[in-house]
This record gives structure tokens, C-alpha cells and sequence, in this order.
């Protein structure tokens, strides 16, 4: 049987792949920092094949036993990051280096690109994968330019007419939220910060609206279930003959206080909301609208339906965060 290397593997949607995965049988190798924050609990209840290190990988590769394919979700992923060097180190030297690897040895690569890559949305959110589809778009945030700026180089490779991996697929996920984040910090999902306020016995806390169109907690997400992301992954890699950039979002955006109602519902409260002023250094680079448009996955062949808010909230929230283990 031949491998399947995740890197980020121990990360939050890098680990819900290995999950599945693993229980479908197949040998992974994990590329991954376990670091002292817990993230190895995301895969302490699955069998992996092995674990590298990122500044290892090189020489991994140079030795591995047959791989069938590579997922690259491992990132720098704040989007507040602030140290350009590291963060294009990881999404776009070690990408390019992936890309260049898989094309060698005619390996698939499905790598994680980022909705942060449309910006304030102003462009649209078409995953349209042409060099000048690509060249309008202005992301906000370093994390965003990094993830965008390696779409771009693949899309320049492509027109190029240069050599390519037999498969490959980037996928811009959209607001992810799900089991195996809780190593996040500041960047873990609204809906485990909600359920965490609610828990305590506060009010969910929301941002004022910083805009005239739009009423306070009204600003609108595109918020996708972790384990629709994985089914995504899972697809691709049954499915060799399908490349291309695609949107991961249900295709239907949301406000926040929907999101509040829905945590609510799921731990039996009625929902009581309290705003607080966005901070400062926030509002330039806050996206108050994001949806994807999901015709281009449609269109590839991918008609599994998308889990609604309310149904994935509830999962996560009864199956995970009020569980006495968390973790899948």
C-alpha cells in the first residue's frame, strides 16, 4: 500500500483528514510540530505510519517509501500574523517546493488555499483559477497574501504549459470550525468562543458593525463544517482526473447572531448577545461579507450536500465540546 503524507496533519482540518483516513485503513505519515500545546491529542486516538518533522520533510521525501498522494494543509494560518519571512517560508517556498516534488515523481497534490485570498470581497468570491481572474484580488492580511500569492504561481506554471502533478487541487475553505482546534488561541472558531461565554454563563459577544448597512452581529460568514472539508479531501482522492481551484463553503453565508441562536439552541440556552466595539487594529482588514460560490466543485462532479449551521453547531457542541473528550 502506498502512503499518504499530511502535513499539518496534526492541525485542526489536518487531523479530522488523518482521522478518516486512518479509519479507512490507509497508511499516513504525518508532517507536523506537535510543539507543548496539546496538538498531539488530535491524533492520539488514530494510527498513523509516522511523524516527521517540517524541516526533516526534505530529506523524508528524498528516502520515502511509495506515496500516493500529498495533502498539504500545514501553514502559518493567523491572520494576524505579522513576520512576512515565516509566513512565506511555509505557504509559499515549502508549497512550491511540494508542487515541484509531486511533478517530479507524478504524485497528487491537493494543497489548502484560504477564502482570506478574496480580501473585503469587493472582487467576488469566484474561484475562478486564470492568472488575471486571480490578479484582481486584494486580501487583506499577510496570511491571505501568502496563501494568494502561491494560487498565483501555480496559475502562472499552468499557463506557462510547464510540468504539472498528475492531480492537483487548492481549496479556498472558507470559516471552518469543528473538533481538534482547541490549539488555535486567538484564531479558534466563533463557535467554541461563543460555547465557552455561554458556558461561563455570559452573554455571546459580538462586534458592533462598523457600517451603516449592516446591523451589529449581522456581519455575514460562510461558516463550513470541518467534516464537509475532509469529505472534499476524501473525494478529490478518489476522483484522480479532477484539478483545479475550488471554493469549500456551503454557498450560503451567515450573521453571527445566527451563529449565537444556533450555539444557543445546542446547549439548551435562550441566546442573550452583548456588543463590544471592534478593535482598532482590526477594522481594516475585517471582511463583514464572505460566501462561497461552490459551482465550480458542482460542476467537477461533488454533489454531496453541505452540513446546515444549526445541524453542524449541534454536532460539535453535544458530540465534542460539552463530551468529557473533545477530540475526534
Amino acid at each position: 500500500m502506498r502512503m499518504i503524507l499530511v502535513t499539518g496533519g496534526a492541525g485542526f482540518i489536518g487531523s479530522n483528514i488523518v482521522a478518516d483516513l486512518a479509519a479507512r485503513g490507509e497508511e499516513v505519515v504525518v508532517c507536523d510540530r506537535l510543539r507543548s500545546d496539546g496538538k498531539w491529542r488530535n491524533l492520539a486516538k488514530h494510527l498513523v505510519a509516522g511523524i516527521v518533522a517540517p524541516e526533516a520533510l526534505a530529506a523524508w521525501l528524498d528516502r520515502a517509501p511509495p506515496v500516493r498522494a500529498i495533502v498539504h494543509m500545514g501553514a502559518v494560518s493567523s491572520t494576524t500574523e505579522r513576520d512576512g519571512d515565516r509566513a512565506a517560508a511555509t505557504n509559499i517556498t515549502l508549497s512550491l517546493a511540494l508542487w515541484e516534488w509531486c511533478t517530479a515523481h507524478q504524485v497528487p497534490l491537493i494543497y489548502a488555499s484560504s477564502a482570506a485570498t478574496y480580501g473585503d470581497g469587493a472582487a467576488g468570491f469566484d474561484d475562478d483559477a486564470s492568472p488575471a481572474a486571480l490578479a484582481r484580488l486584494r486580501p487583506l492580511n499577510l496570511y491571505g497574501w501568502s496563501k494568494h500569492a502561491f494560487d498565483r504561481r501555480v496559475a502562472d506554471l499552468l499557463a506557462r504549459g510547464r510540468p504539472r502533478p498528475p492531480q492537483w487541487a487548492g481549496l479556498k475553505f472558507f470559516n471552518v470550525y469543528g473538533p481538534n482546534e482547541y490549539h488555535k488561541g486567538p484564531m479558534i472558531s466563533a463557535v467554541k468562543r461563543k460555547a465557552d461565554e455561554i458556558a461561563a454563563g455570559k452573554p455571546a459577544t459580538l462586534f458592533r458593525s462598523h457600517r451603516p448597512d449592516i446591523a451589529d452581529g449581522h456581519q455575514a460568514r460562510d461558516f463550513v463544517w470541518v467534516g464537509d472539508c475532509v469529505d472534499v479531501v476524501l473525494w478529490l482522492l478518489e476522483h484522480p482526473q479532477v484539478s483545479g481551484l475550488f471554493n469549500v463553503g456551503t454557498g450560503t453565508a451567515r450573521s453571527y447572531v445566527d451563529l449565537v441562536r444556533a450555539v444557543s439552541a445546542a446547549m439548551n440556552r435562550a441566546p442573550e448577545i452583548g456588543f463590544i466595539d471592534m478593535p482598532d487594529h482590526l477594522r481594516p482588514q475585517y471582511q463583514y461579507f464572505t460566501q462561497a460560490r461552490m459551482s465550480r466543485l458542482r460542476d467537477a462532479g461533488y454533489a454531496r450536500p453541505f452540513t446546515p449551521l444549526e445541524d453542524g453547531v449541534a454536532t460539535y457542541v453535544r458530540d465534542y465540546l460539552l463530551a468529557v473528550d473533545p477530540y475526534r
